[in-house]
């Protein structure tokens, strides 16, 4: 069912075009990234204290941004965890499929931008975070 890990989420650099008006940032699926983007989505106005995500999903990719801002986010693979903290709009966190993710800690003002290798499909998510666990073991039991 999962084969990912933590490291298997990955921390990309982005291109980055400056210029003296102002910097751009084109990604492209399948080139920047590892998926073809079928959705893209954006956070703001997280009031101060509150946490995002709190899920995981079966096969959806995703690539995180802090297109403005700041944030952490905590990865969790049913082992272990690692956070990464994103605050650069040319850097992108590459979340793979069976990784539970939770966002914290978004300053003043943040924006996340969210590029999808899917459409939204509820049945995609895994929103308990014991029948995460609960999955996970079952595979690493069946091997």
């Amino acid at each position: 069912m999962f084969s990912s890990s933590v490291y298997n989420c990955n921390v990309i650099d982005l291109p980055k075009i400056h210029n003296r008006s102002g910097n751009i940032t084109p990604i492209h699926g399948e080139l920047d990234i590892p998926f073809d983007i079928k959705r893209v989505y954006y956070l703001y106005d997280i009031p101060g204290g509150e946490s995002r995500g709190g899920h995981a999903h079966y096969r959806l990719y995703q690539l995180l941004v802090a297109a403005s801002g700041s944030f952490d986010v905590i990865l969790d693979d049913g082992r272990m965890r690692k956070t990464v903290s994103l605050n650069r709009p040319n850097v992108g966190l590459l979340i793979t499929p069976g990784i539970w993710r939770d966002l914290v800690n978004f300053s003043s003002g943040a924006v996340l931008l969210v590029l999808a290798s899917e459409l939204y499909n509820a049945d995609d998510y895994i929103r308990d975070y014991e029948t995460f666990l609960s999955l996970i073991a079952k595979q690493n039991y069946s091997g």
